[in-house]
């Protein structure tokens, strides 16, 4: 057979042998990834073909290490010792790397001498990982085997300078990618936690100078590389983008039951991989200081610095059996774990406030601590509350215990919500990071509470009932009365903390969702939280969940409404009356607008300044018209045009005009002039503008622009109870341009009558609430309210 006709056969062959084992043999997992680098193996030493003297095809990367994913670049090096002649060797390249183009995979190659190899590695710390896991194919053994141990020589040998180089390829890869366990759509290699992470501490491991934890990493990192090849499989595509898309398909591809799963079992793995990643680096650092300079060797022998001339490290007492050691927490000699119980607690207090982490050999040692007495001591409430209050360093020091189950032993209840995925994009942190970032939040505010330790336990507690059926509030509420006791907290704390987590949105959701005027808004709090105790750690939870959750959470706006329900709510528990809202007299200033308006017959508009009281990136806008049909839309439109966010909005006639007053922010940018705002409500009124069309344009271009992400479909319901003056309709649907117009659009088809909307939006979500009556001024009718709700509803393609 000639060489051509070889040539042609050989592709084919392992085309379909390539094809077979992706779809008929084993799933996603390592034996699929062996099984195709063998199959590769054997297709390129076949191309290499005998009798090449001098010459050895090597796979390095992850091909090296035998990973090979279904859609993985094969990372392959043509090495020579150069008595080919350049000639030669390009024609041996030629023979290997055509086909392999051929078939349409992805090849990344390289022709170098064993020389010329070693000095690229010298220049290029990417090209000297891959050659660490340098792997012969065909051709010279002797010529590979040689490139090998070059590699490792060098390796430990540059150890001291290429480790802090890779440790800030890492950090700022991490800088770059996010946190893989936290990202709702993870690059599963570049992101922190990923494979490029594992790989790396594969590399110091073989630097000798330090080793990664090795329980769970091995497990960890075949996760992530059965995910991939799943995604691989899923997409077609050599991807490492985990899509939300995709998220289902990936979860069948591996047996599991759904896409929350999946990113459960992909965030754990993370945890694991970031973790060690902490640990060995700390490490690494410890070594490389003490090599430089050797501040532990004594100058002078003798003395007291033991056998060798070495001075025993210092060791600084924090607590009872626990030391400072090296920048770390360790426990002391005489620290006896199995006799007491409340050691992992007091170590882990004395960590966090002594802001420095916690040696991973002393919480393996921790591990051996019995379990805590029920109720739980005096002292280890009072150390987990120490711990909580702690501030930033809080979160270091609560991971390293997690990693090593003492978090789930101490509270079963955490294993429920451990790397528990939060689909809200609003969230930046999983349900049990989010606990712990808000009391790290809850910390700097312990000032302002009576009961600062309850204050810090509700923030721990606060979702813990998500992932439950139902309401995660009353799930959580309902979980808090063992904790509680178990915790040792006597029945009216228990009681204390249960309405906190019941209750930790009321405070928000009522203030951005209601009008604080109305009397019932102010009795939806009293009538939950009965005590001003209760409302001030109410109010400081509140703010702490807020801040923990993103910054779409949390804003100057939300900030000044919240106090505000607060003191209102708090002088109502005080005992002042809350009288029904009279009707205000208009202002002078209202008067006049409205005067005006009426003899232009025309819209009068003022754009105030932010110093009237309102927030700093919030301005007044007041407009006044005669009164007619379709105001409330029209102005909305305009508004929307000229990219102009509605945080809250007042309605009312005022001498036979309309008066709306608006609060508003410029979504970027500066603020538009008053006079280009009346000039398109002028038009807008008469039908020139055509409001709908222009806004319809801005919206399929946004449309564009979200890659067909689908959206759960909008929703509109009546508040029962939330006023005794009005009908409260509640609609929670996507933030999209011109929301507010089209809803604007649909009461007023409906005749009914805005009296105030009170508008919330958390990231690409809103919720707004509108107070509606009938023409006649009175609330609406069940029935009536009901088919209200249906129509906006329908109105926004629900």
């Amino acid at each position: 057979m000639t060489p051509h006709r070889q040539a042609a056969e050989e592709p084919t062959g392992y085309a379909a042998a390539r094809l077979r084992l992706l779809h008929e043999e084993p799933p996603p997992g390592p034996a699929l990834r062996a099984g195709l680098a063998r199959l590769t193996d054997r297709w390129l030493a076949s191309l290499l073909g005998g009798g090449t003297q001098g010459v050895a095809l090597v796979a390095v990367g992850g091909y090296g290490r035998g990973e090979l994913s279904p859609r993985s670049d094969l990372d392959v090096l043509l090495l020579h010792d150069g008595t080919a002649g350049a000639t030669g060797i390009a024609a041996v390249a030629d023979r290997v790397w055509y086909p392999v183009w051929d078939m349409g995979l992805a090849l990344d190659h390289s022709v170098r001498t064993p020389a010329e190899a070693r000095r690229t590695a010298a220049g290029d710390l990417k090209v000297h990982l891959g050659l660490l896991d340098a792997r012969h194919l065909a051709g010279d053994p002797e010529l590979t085997a040689r490139l090998r141990t070059t590699a490792y020589e060098d390796w430990r040998a540059q150890a001291p300078a290429r480790l802090p180089e890779l440790r800030e390829l890492c950090e700022e890869r991490a800088r770059r990618q996010g946190e893989l366990r936290f990202l709702l759509e993870p690059d599963l290699k570049e992101a922190r936690g990923g494979l490029r992470d594992a790989t790396a501490l594969r590399a110091v491991a073989a630097s000798w100078l330090a080793d990664a934890p090795r329980e769970g990493l091995e497990a960890a990192r075949t996760l992530l590389l059965d995910t991939r090849d799943a995604l691989h499989l899923a997409t077609g595509r050599a991807t490492d983008r985990l899509a939300l898309q995709e998220q289902d398909q990936v979860a069948a591809g591996l047996g599991l039951p759904d896409a929350d799963a999946l990113l459960r079992g992909v965030y754990e793995a993370a945890h694991t991989v970031a973790y060690a990643g902490e640990v060995t680096w700390r490490e690494v650092g410890r070594v490389l200081k003490s090599r430089s300079g050797r501040p532990r060797l004594r100058r002078i022998l003798g003395g007291r610095g033991g056998r060798g001339g070495f001075v025993e490290p210092e060791r600084v007492p924090l607590a009872e059996g626990v030391v400072e050691q090296d920048g770390e927490v360790v426990l002391a000699r005489t620290a006896r774990p199995d006799r007491d119980p409340v050691l992992p607690l007091r170590a882990a207090a004395a960590a966090a406030q002594a802001g420095l982490p916690l040696s991973r050999h002393a919480v393996r040692r921790m591990t051996a601590a019995g379990p805590l007495p029920v109720p739980w001591p005096a002292e280890a409430r009072e150390q987990l509350v120490t711990l909580l209050g702690a501030g930033e360093p809080t979160v270091a020091v609560w991971e390293a215990l997690e990693a090593e189950g003492i978090v789930s032993r101490l509270l079963p209840e955490w294993e429920h919500v451990r790397c528990r995925p939060q689909r809200n994009p609003v969230h930046r942190w999983t349900v049990d990071r989010h606990l712990v970032e808000t009391a790290v939040q809850a910390s700097a505010l312990t000032r302002r509470v009576g009961r600062p330790d309850l204050l810090l336990v509700a923030a721990l507690l606060h979702d813990m009932g998500k992932g439950y059926p139902g309401d995660h509030s009353e799930a959580g509420a309902a979980l808090v009365p063992d904790i509680a006791a178990r915790l040792g907290f006597d029945a009216e704390d228990t009681a204390v903390l249960t309405t906190l987590v019941r209750h930790h949105l009321l405070l928000a959701e009522t203030a951005t969702r209601r009008d604080l005027d109305d009397p019932a808004t102010v009795r939806t709090v009293t009538d939950a939280v009965s005590r001003t105790g209760t409302l001030e750690l109410l109010h400081a939870l509140t703010e702490a969940d807020a801040r923990a959750t993103g910054p779409a959470a949390w804003s100057d706006w939300r900030a000044t409404l919240v106090a505000d329900l607060v003191r209102r709510a708090a002088a109502a528990l005080a005992g002042e009356p809350v009288a029904d809202r009279p009707e205000p007299a208009p202002t002078d200033e209202e008067e006049r607008l409205a005067k005006e308006a009426l003899r232009t017959a025309g819209p009068v508009i003022v754009l105030g300044a932010p110093s009237d009281g309102l927030v700093a990136d919030t301005v007044r806008l007041t407009v006044a018209v005669p009164d007619r049909p379709g105001i409330l839309p029209a102005t909305a439109g305009v508004l929307a045009l000229h990219r102009l966010t509605v945080r809250a909005a007042d309605l009312r006639s005022v001498s036979g005009a309309l008066l709306l007053n608006w609060r508003v922010a410029a979504e970027y940018g500066s603020l538009p002039d008053a006079a280009r705002l009346r000039g398109d409500l002028v038009r807008a009124l008469d039908g020139s503008l055509r409001v709908e069309d222009r806004l319809a344009e801005r919206e399929a271009a946004y449309g564009k622009r979200r890659r067909g992400v689908p959206h759960a479909p909008p929703r509109v319901t009546v508040a029962t109870g939330g006023s005794h003056a009005a009908t409260v309709l509640e609609v929670r649907a996507q933030d999209a341009p011109g929301l507010l117009h089209r809803i604007g659009r649909a009461l007023e088809d409906a005749r009914v009558w805005v009296r105030s909307a009170h508008v919330s939006t958390l990231g690409a979500s809103v919720v707004d609430a509108f107070y509606v009556t009938g023409v006649e001024g009175a609330p609406l009718a069940e029935g009536e309210a009901g088919e209200v709700a249906r129509k906006v509803q329908e109105s926004l393609g629900g």
